[in-house]
């Protein structure tokens, strides 16, 4: 379940609807807020299917006039570092000059007939700061199908810090109206510090 807005309660709200640990993904989101005013916010519940266990994960995504915040909570079961159940909760707080990037890919179904304003049927945002890239190699090769010299290698660098879908088949169509809405605060506010 995702929810957006721009009020510390409502943020609260949205994370205790989530029901996914809402006392633990409140305390650690709303220390890393701080007493800054929220503009946007964003929370995202997923369930995985591992092998024969069942995960849940939450991201919790807030945006600031100066800063954007992302937290990550996961629950992991027992194992060999603990004879209980726990979880895992981490934050990380952006300043909105470092983002570097905000892709919002929305897929459409029926694209001859598309109208504004139709909801896309899933959306996937990616957000770049510079914490994580990817990088792509591959052999670079010159147009002589006879040539075997080395070329060294050519490819892409990719941001790739943050990777969120959600769905209307899984999430609901106001989950993926809150994704686009997140989105679009994240892109302004990031132009606007340029």
């Amino acid at each position: 379940m995702a929810k957006t807005g721009t009020t510390t309660q409502g943020l609260r709200s949205a994370i205790e609807r989530s029901g996914y640990y809402p006392a633990l993904v409140a305390e650690a989101v709303e220390a890393a807020v701080g007493g800054e005013p929220i503009a946007s916010y964003l929370v995202h519940q997923e369930t995985t299917f591992d092998a024969n266990e069942v995960r849940r994960h939450v991201t919790v995504l807030v945006l600031t006039s100066t800063r954007f915040i992302v937290s990550h909570t996961d629950e992991q079961n027992a194992d060999t570092t603990s004879p209980t159940p726990y979880a895992t909760t981490s934050t990380e707080s952006v300043k909105l000059g470092r983002i570097s990037s905000v892709v919002l890919s929305r897929v459409v179904a029926n694209p001859e007939s598309y109208s504004p304003g139709t909801l896309p049927r899933e959306a996937v945002l990616t957000i770049g700061w510079g914490a994580v890239s990817r990088i792509d190699l591959e052999p670079a090769a010159c147009g002589d199908p006879n040539c075997e010299a080395d070329h060294g290698y050519t490819g892409n660098s990719t941001a790739d810090d943050l990777s969120l879908r959600v769905s209307e088949a899984g999430d609901g169509p106001e989950t993926v109206r809150q994704a686009l809405l997140f989105a679009q605060a994240l892109s302004e506010a990031t132009a606007a510090v340029r």
